[in-house]
């Protein structure tokens, strides 16, 4: 291995050049996402829904759970829900 400045320069090409075709591969994943919400959105779904779902879909239940009952009372509070007795 060839050492320059006291870094191995082959191991440091390595992983720059595996970074490198990771990067190429999610932009072509990131691609064909796109085009999956552009399909779906063809087909009347709201996409901006379908990304708060796959949102929801990553967290786990009491963070889900926590978060709906915040947003049940803020729009409580600002009238946007009737008052629980």
């Amino acid at each position: 291995m060839t050492d320059v400045g006291g870094i191995a320069a082959e191991q440091l090409r390595s992983f720059i050049e595996r970074i490198e075709r990771l990067e190429e591969e999610k932009k072509a994943l990131q691609s064909d996402i796109k085009d999956i919400f552009a399909e779906a959105k063809g087909n009347g779904f709201d996409v901006k829904i379908m990304r708060q779902i796959l949102k929801l879909r990553k967290m786990d239940q009491a963070e889900v759970d926590e978060q709906e009952t915040l947003l049940d009372v803020y729009r409580q509070a600002l009238g946007m829900l009737p008052p629980t007795e």
